[in-house]
């Protein structure tokens, strides 16, 4: 998948015949998550996202695809392409990537992109342990991040005790 990110819900779509982004909507599956830690919220979305109700407002404003007066848009995703073909979930569905695109039925050709692929990063005390404290030190000089570690003894086979700082 050379640099492609996983397309999480949440992300934002855009048609190029509409006016506003909407976002993408997992109604396929219940399973496999992306970049979520507590696997709640980040459903990973497939080529099943298909049909009428695959976005939140279900809308990219005003269709300028139809002729006059441009009517109100009404997503029908017909089917996805550009997706990951080698793997597939649950669902049946594969992958789809920060650069599938999808095809509405109204205009019959690959007008949906995607503009930002949901995914977020997420700190965690992991990340903190793992920090160097000078450079942390200069990103947030009101913290002190001296304070934020814990000294505690440590006792070697021999019975003499050393003091290990420990991140926490």
């Amino acid at each position: 998948m050379a640099e492609k990110h996983i397309v999480v819900q949440g992300a934002m779509c855009k048609c190029q015949f509409g006016q506003l982004p909407d976002k993408l909507k997992v109604i396929s599956h219940q399973k496999e998550y992306a970049n979520d830690k507590s696997a709640s919220k980040k459903l990973i979305v497939t080529t099943k996202e298909i049909g009428a109700a695959t976005f939140e407002k279900n809308t990219f404003g005003n269709c300028t695809k139809m002729g006059g007066p441009p009517p109100p848009c009404k997503v029908m995703v017909t089917e996805w392409q550009n997706f990951y073909e080698k793997v597939q979930l649950s669902n049946s569905g594969y992958i789809i990537l920060e650069d599938s695109k999808a095809i509405c039925a109204i205009a019959g050709t690959p007008c949906i992109e995607i503009i930002d692929h949901g995914q977020r990063a997420e700190a965690s005390q992991q990340n903190f342990k793992n920090a160097n404290r000078d450079v942390q030190q200069q990103i947030n000089p009101l913290i002190n991040s001296e304070s934020m570690q814990k000294k505690e003894m440590v006792y070697d086979t021999s019975g003499d005790a050393t003091k290990q700082t420990l991140n926490y």
